[in-house]
């Protein structure tokens, strides 16, 4: 792919750009590249998304032994790159989708193409106290689905008060000796069943009007510096890990204006399908999915991208 000096990588149009590298972003190169259009992936500087915060991945199929996170990345990687994937190592800056071919910006450099499969992912909200980014993977969670095994007959923590936290607390309650759910409220913004359910589980415990100034450790997190947002009262809580269950953050800021999205920016795509609302761009994996939010999803969700976008592809090709 040659860069003819004006920015441009020519003034070639790709059949495929695909923004995003996590497990769907990759899933969708693989997919595309075997089927010989071609893709280049806009990876971005912080490639291969959530799974390279995570340390022992035990939940993926084909790995009985587990397998690190970074590593797994990197086996979806070469494998999209085997089949010709070309690899861009930066972070797309801006889009047109107003019109066809659609327009993909690296800094200067310009990327034209007949399709566009959105991958960009979610990033977790995050406390952001001391401690919480020097204990992530050793201690402190945000996915009780990915690492609630590592934890069994601990004592835990799970900070929020929606449903996400709830839900995580339960599921958690299947390892750890106790959940303890930190909230700043008395009250929970989770919906009644979930409480219920939480009320009801003698493993769950509530700290109410509460935060996490500080996360605790040595070489794993060991305690939690909780105060009371009321009295100001400050104690030291043991626990054994971490969970953060505050939210998510779709990265769709980049498509803003130009493509549907709910009230919190997951963008929308149609049931059954990858298809967005412009015609020509699909978006896949947990920019697309609030609800299961896994690598394995992520990557289906990346395989029916490319099959979406190769299928239309075809079917539109005469009119390009």
């Amino acid at each position: 792919m040659a860069d003819d000096g004006s920015g441009r990588d020519s003034d070639a149009v790709h059949d495929l750009v695909v923004v995003g590298s996590g497990p769907a972003g990759l899933t969708a190169a693989v997919y595309a590249s075997r089927a010989n259009l071609r893709p280049v992936c806009i990876e971005g500087i912080g490639a291969g998304g959530q799974l390279m915060l995570t340390t022992d991945v035990e939940n993926y199929p084909g790995f009985p032994q587990g397998i690190l996170g970074p590593e797994l990345m990197a086996h979806f990687r070469a494998q999209a790159e085997r089949f010709g994937t070309v690899f861009v190592t930066e972070d797309a800056t801006r889009v047109d989708l107003s019109e066809r071919p659609f327009r993909t910006w690296v800094n200067e450099r310009l990327f034209l193409s007949r399709a566009l499969i959105v991958a960009t992912g979610a990033t977790p909200k995050m406390l952001g106290v001391p401690g919480e980014a020097e204990f992530l993977a050793r201690g402190v969670s945000t996915c009780a689905t990915c690492d609630g095994a590592f934890y069994r007959d601990v004592d835990l923590l799970v900070i929020g008060g929606g449903d996400s936290a709830l839900e995580e607390a339960l599921f958690l309650t299947r390892f750890a000796s106790k959940v303890t759910v930190v909230h700043r409220r008395k009250e929970l913004r989770a919906s009644k069943i979930m409480q219920d359910r939480a009320f009801s589980n003698p493993k769950v415990e509530f700290l109410w009007d509460a935060i996490v100034d500080e996360v605790l450790g040595e070489q794993t997190v060991n305690a939690a510096r909780v105060r009371n947002v009321i009295t100001g009262a400050v104690d030291v809580v043991a626990t054994g890990g971490i969970f953060v269950a505050i939210g998510h953050t779709p990265n769709s800021t980049l498509f803003t204006g130009q493509l549907e999205m709910d009230d919190q920016g997951y963008i929308g795509v149609a049931t059954g399908s990858s298809a967005t609302n412009v015609e020509g761009v699909f978006a896949c994996g947990d920019v697309v999915d609030h609800v299961y939010r896994q690598a394995v999803t992520a990557a289906g969700t990346g395989c029916m991208a490319s099959i979406d976008a190769e299928r239309w592809l075809e079917a539109s090709a005469t009119s390009l």
